[in-house]
């Protein structure tokens, strides 16, 4: 199954367009490595295991560990709850593995009474007590998403349902994730992560 999800390794660089070629290209999938696990692996294009999130025996936790391929942590993330609703605080993990006291972002959902659009704002807690927004975007049930500067409208990330070099879908827990590449990588895969949990994908 792994050597089926991973990006393919015969894409030219030559038959990309100018902008692809900017960005980063990775396989998210959203299982864990870990046997009966929760959680997500997500792939480089040469197939090569690069951050992963291992929930073990717990699905839609409340804390949460974006780890790189050698087990480091780069975020915790944990669930907080505000009166009837919840939000999502990540804190950046320094090299030496110790977690930062200060939260480097909160996720919120905003909730809509009517149809399947999930969005969500993403506050960046920058030094000096500044801030920066994000906004992502999606759909009930899909794992698919979209990751915006708020402001600039600029689009940072898209997740879309990765398909074979045949055309075939491989599944809706197999995407492909284009991360533009002045982007904060560990930063985006940390959001990837908290959406799908909000959508219950993990």
């Amino acid at each position: 199954m792994m050597a089926k999800i991973h990006p393919n390794r015969s894409v030219s660089s030559s038959s990309l367009s100018s902008s692809e070629k900017e960005r980063e290209t990775f396989t998210v999938w959203m299982k864990s490595l870990v046997f009966h696990g929760n959680g997500c692996t997500v792939f480089n294009s040469g197939g090569e295991v690069v951050y992963r999130v291992d929930n073990y025996q717990q699905k839609c936790s409340r804390k949460v560990y974006l780890m790189d391929s050698s087990g480091q942590t780069l975020f915790s993330m944990y669930r907080k709850k505000l009166y009837f609703f919840g939000f999502w605080e990540g804190f950046k993990h320094a090299k030496g593995g110790k977690e930062v006291k200060k939260p480097w972002f909160k996720v919120r959902r905003n909730h809509t009474i009517f149809g399947r659009e999930i969005s969500c704002r993403v506050v960046l807690i920058l030094e000096g007590n500044g801030e920066s927004y994000y906004r992502i975007i999606g759909l009930e049930g899909k794992a698919s998403l979209k990751i915006v500067d708020e402001f600039s409208g600029h689009l940072l990330a898209e997740a879309v349902q990765k398909q074979s070099s045949e055309g075939i879908p491989l599944g809706n827990d197999v995407l492909t994730l284009m991360v533009e590449s002045n982007a904060d990588q560990s930063l985006i895969m940390a959001l990837v992560t908290i959406y799908g949990l909000i959508n219950n994908r993990m």
